[in-house]
């Protein structure tokens, strides 16, 4: 990577931290070789952002003699970014660094379609309460990353029809958000943003990696060639309304008849136990069933597992993940569901798409939505543009 000194004499800063934001300590001519600045030119760049408090000064580099020359690095503390999954029945809200780790986190069971500006409110209610405790104000929030349980319009933050959120359409997130922090504020789908998550803490090295989700709907989040696919209107992976053929004379609350979510998520799992007399009505009461050993409960998850599979094996051929890693509530019966999944995925498959083809539970679990926002802030705040904003100099 090579840049050009700038004509007008300004430090463009923003390009020499990108080397620096991957936390590597460097010295000035480490820099001024790895860019093809003058060693002044990058002396004045590496001051200006010591004075923006984006990168410190680390352990002294080994000298070759004479006085050790000093290292400088990314500062994790420089500034914090909020993150939000809110869910169909949950709401999780943290502070993270800059490098995604989190400093303070609140949950609570709140329901999305209590309306935007209820569910909003305790957002930024509980954020300030996790800044206070933090020690931190607003004025230290670099950007803000938030997950909806529906589709989202990513370029403007609004959701568009989403199915289960009543009161959400076309409402203007950011802005409303941005009357109490005013920051850039960025919405996805929860989906999108827990495969963001997924992947940092467990496959970071993985550019072909498909996240599904399965709670009170079903979803997946698609990385391609390293980078989140959303689609041309936001919705790439909604795998939940794709019929299945066992299901055609089942309803889904989308209109439509034999979509997945109606066959596989944690609500109809509990409606076919209870079509078979066995007492059950959210997912959480499945998964108690199975992890007491109830026959029913895991021959229904098994099943459920295969019409997941059934749908996943159209996507492997298509997108030919190398790894595709199951998460949301329902995951916590793993065994069971990823042993349907596997059975069709494997079986169907080409030989091809699934030699080197892992298909695992979710590592980070519930906190992988939470984390990919956090993910999604900091990579919006840390950019050329993002800079300029969240980081100027006082």
């Amino acid at each position: 990577m090579r840049m050009s000194d700038s004509p007008t004499g300004r430090a463009d800063v923003g390009d020499l931290f990108q080397l620096l934001r991957d936390g590597v300590p460097r010295t000035r001519a480490e820099l001024a070789k790895s860019t093809g600045l003058a060693r002044s030119t990058v002396a004045a760049r590496v001051d200006e952002l010591m004075r923006m408090g984006l990168i410190t000064a680390v352990a002294d580099a080994v000298s070759t003699g004479g006085r050790p020359p000093s290292q400088f690095a990314l500062n994790p503390s420089a500034k914090v970014v909020l993150a939000a999954d809110l869910g169909a029945s949950h709401a999780n809200v943290a502070i993270t660094d800059l490098t995604g780790a989190i400093l303070a986190e609140a949950s609570e069971r709140v329901e999305i379609a209590q309306g935007p500006e209820a569910v909003l409110t305790w957002l930024v209610e509980s954020a300030q309460r996790l800044l206070d405790e933090t020690e931190r104000s607003s004025a230290d929030v670099a950007a803000i990353g938030i997950g909806l349980p529906g589709p989202v319009e990513h370029s403007t933050g609004q959701p568009v029809n989403p199915p289960i959120m009543p009161g959400w359409d076309r409402f203007d997130v950011p802005a409303w958000v941005q009357r109490h922090f005013p920051v850039a504020v960025l919405v996805d789908n929860d989906v999108n943003i827990s495969a963001l998550g997924e992947r940092a803490v467990a496959w970071p090295g993985v550019d072909h990696f498909l996240f599904v989700k399965v709670a009170t709907g079903i979803g997946a989040g698609i990385v391609s060639d390293g980078r989140l696919q959303r689609g041309a209107q936001g919705i790439a992976g909604d795998i939940g309304h794709v019929r299945v053929a066992r299901g055609v004379d089942v309803p889904c609350h989308c209109g439509n008849h034999g979509c997945l979510e109606a066959l596989a998520s944690g609500p109809a799992i509990a409606r076919t136990l209870r079509d078979q007399g066995v007492e059950a009505h959210t997912g959480d009461d499945v998964v108690a069933l199975v992890k007491h050993g109830s026959l029913e409960a895991i021959q229904a998850v098994r099943q459920a597992g295969r019409d997941i599979g059934e749908v996943l094996t159209a996507s492997v051929s298509l997108l030919n993940p190398s790894v595709i890693s199951i998460g949301g509530s329902m995951a916590r019966v793993s065994e069971h569901l990823i042993a349907g999944v596997r059975e069709i995925v494997y079986t169907r498959s080409t030989p091809l798409a699934t030699e080197h083809l892992t298909i695992v539970q979710s590592t980070a679990a519930s906190k992988a939505a939470v984390i990919g926002a956090s993910i999604l802030a900091v990579e919006h705040a840390l950019s050329p543009a993002g800079l300029s904003t969240a980081f100027a100099p006082a």
